[in-house]
């Protein structure tokens, strides 16, 4: 392989499964867009335009994850799978290319081998905030339900701490994760802000469901950190009968299945339906995206894509898009008494299904 501008890595697939592939993605075309020739490292290769792609892939994944102590703890399975994926990247390395972006935890390794070989610029995506903002925000989400776990551990967080020394730039996906690293006395000039963007298949309906029944619906990995229990929380305390929550996505663990499973026993009304968020988003009346930390939330900018009011929490990245009263509220995070208010508020006063979705106009131009 010929030394290419950019090389990206990250340990996912590069086809929009989840906002980390999105991320990753996105950082692909923007390469691709300057005009920079562009290489990616991923655990699966998919189709790009113009841009060359290398799978790595891990061995043995599935013994280490259930035969070894890592299969009690969701932190260190990430940080086992991370550490190994930025080892196999850095080994890839043949040519420094100009830039180099890695991802903030599968990234350290691969900074070396890269500046060794000559590499101008070093940049880390920060698919969430300043990772002490992440460890505190998780820690008061568990506290208050202490039934899943964070998938972040100490290993991780200290090379987290080392991939921003090392990088020349940090790459934010909202003004709330730039502002938490501004707070932690980073330069301006340090953090380049970008703006994400939705895939195409993400439209308004021709028609909506005129059956009386308020539909929220909840899109991404059910968990505590999600804000999934402030959410069943505050559908419970609704008091409006012809309702109904659609959480679409699986929980991460065995705790918050427990939970889940005790919720819908319950209450009915509450639906757990893994697969394709596109066709609930465009039934709902409101998508609902509570999250204790979330550095961006691709989930409530495809809700408003398709024409839904969303309720986000305050410590939602994609907040920014979110003008109040037109197309949705931010709530303060974690609060169930506010998300109730504003639900009712939404029920009583339906938001006009438009698609808004404003521009960051902060964000630095791509290189």
């Amino acid at each position: 392989m010929s030394r290419p501008d950019v090389i990206v890595s990250c340990a996912t697939a590069p086809v929009g499964r989840g906002g980390l592939s999105q991320h990753f993605a996105q950082m692909i075309r923007e390469g691709r867009d300057a005009g920079a020739s562009v290489h990616y490292l991923a655990t699966e290769t998919a189709p790009l335009d113009g841009v060359t792609g290398e799978s790595i892939a891990l061995a043995h994944t599935r013994t280490i994850n259930t035969f070894t102590p890592v299969r009690f703890s969701r932190a260190l399975k990430d940080h086992v799978a991370n550490e190994r994926f930025d080892r196999a990247a850095a080994a890839r390395l043949e040519h420094g290319p100009t830039r180099l972006v890695g991802f903030v935890g599968k990234a350290l390794r691969t900074f070396a081998v890269a500046r060794a070989q000559g590499t101008e610029v070093l940049e880390v995506m920060a698919a969430n905030s300043h990772v002490d903002n992440v460890r505190a925000r998780h820690a008061e989400a568990l506290a208050r339900y202490p039934f899943d776990q964070s998938w972040l551990s100490d290993f991780q967080r200290r090379k987290t701490l080392k991939e921003y020394d090392t990088a020349d730039v940090v790459i934010a996906a909202s003004p709330y994760t730039r502002d938490t690293f501004l707070e932690r006395g980073f330069r301006e000039s340090q953090v380049r802000l970008v703006a994400m963007t939705t895939l195409p298949r993400y439209v308004p309906p021709d028609t909506r469901p005129d059956d009386g029944v308020f539909r929220l619906v909840f899109v991404g990995s059910a968990s505590v950190l999600k804000g999934v229990p402030v959410l069943v929380e505050a559908f419970q305390r609704l008091g409006i009968d012809a309702a109904e929550l659609t959480i679409v996505g699986g929980p991460a663990t065995r705790g918050m299945r427990k939970y889940l499973d005790e919720a819908v026993a319950r209450d009915p009304r509450i639906q757990v339906r893994p697969g394709d968020p596109l066709p609930h988003l465009q039934r709902a009346d409101v998508c609902v995206h509570p999250s204790f930390e979330d550095g961006h939330a691709y989930a409530p900018m495809e809700a408003l894509a398709c024409g839904a009011p969303v309720v986000v929490s305050a410590d939602t990245g994609m907040k920014q898009h979110v003008v109040e009263g037109v197309n949705g509220y931010v709530a303060p995070t974690g609060d169930v008494d506010a998300l109730v208010d504003r639900l009712r508020h939404l029920h009583q006063h339906p938001l006009a299904a438009t698609h808004r979705l404003d521009t960051v106009s902060e964000a630095t131009p791509s290189p």
